[in-house]
């Protein structure tokens, strides 16, 4: 698996698993942690969960499926914005780490901004990596002025990441937020990679797929993991789909490719409103 390295120093593995919309229904829950243990077998062991993910209910199912390998695991969550008070960030992740059945997290997410300052979400942030409940903290959802004001902020320039939407349909970011992150070599978290399947059969992708045997979602993944400073993290639950999206791991698009993909789906001419889900 490719690494990036973090602020921190710290690595972080740059193709990992989203858990969004898992732990909401009981009769799913054995696919979902099937799932998810296949992709760590495939090398996919960045996960990334949220407190807001079935309310709490995604975290455990990470919880029984990394409990015979949670150090193999890169650990990631989310708190709620209306929690990320000093004493409420604290709570919440303790929460978390109770879901999780786990002493650490490896980075923990402002999940957006909410009417809490900032200063003293950074303030909680900062008091769990202290303490070691945390290794790295970071943001989610944070447009360009945003990160602006939270690294002007005390702890604000330990931000690890940031994670936003960003695939082949969602390239605003790559205006003025992907620069602002690369200059200061601030990983971007990709969400929603391949906008939810979006891109299956899409005839844009459908002639650089078959060059390589692959499907246009591939092409589309791919495409994001050969970046630089880019995280992905699909969210699978078929057995077949985890594979594809880890296969999409060794596509290596040439700069043609990267062309015929950027006429087909343009980059951003303007300053776009921050897009989110």
């Amino acid at each position: 698996m490719k690494i990036l390295q973090l602020p921190s120093g710290r690595e972080i593995p740059i193709l990992g698993q989203g858990t969004w919309r898992m732990g909401e229904k009981a009769s799913q829950k054995q696919a979902e942690i099937d799932a998810l243990k296949l992709g760590i077998d495939l090398g996919m062991t960045l996960i990334d969960t949220a407190e807001m993910y079935g309310e709490g209910g995604a975290e455990k199912i990470v919880a029984e499926a990394i409990a015979n390998c949670r150090k193999e695991v890169y650990l990631v969550s989310k708190v709620y914005p209306f929690n990320a008070s000093y004493k409420g960030v604290i709570a919440a992740c303790n929460r978390s780490l109770s879901r999780l059945k786990t002493d650490y997290l490896d980075l923990y997410l402002l999940h957006w901004r909410g009417s809490i300052p900032l200063s003293e979400t950074l303030k909680g942030l900062q008091h769990l990596k202290q303490v070691g409940k945390i290794r790295d903290y970071g943001v989610s959802n944070f447009d360009t002025d945003d990160m602006e004001e939270a690294e002007s902020l005390p702890g604000g320039k330990e931000i690890a990441t940031n994670q936003v939407l960003y695939n082949l349909m969602r390239r605003g970011i790559e205006w003025d937020l992907l620069p602002w992150c690369k200059d200061r070599n601030i990983p971007i978290m990709a969400y929603s990679p391949v906008e939810q399947r979006a891109f299956v059969n899409d005839s844009k992708l459908e002639n650089i797929a078959a060059k390589y045997n692959a499907t246009s979602t591939q092409i589309a993944l791919s495409w994001l993991l050969h970046q630089n400073n880019i995280i992905s993290i699909p969210k699978a639950t078929n057995p077949k789909h985890i594979k594809q999206n880890r296969a999409a791991l060794d596509i290596y698009l040439t700069p043609e490719d990267i062309q015929e993909i950027d006429r087909a789906f343009k980059p951003p001419s303007r300053k776009m409103n921050l897009a989110m889900r």
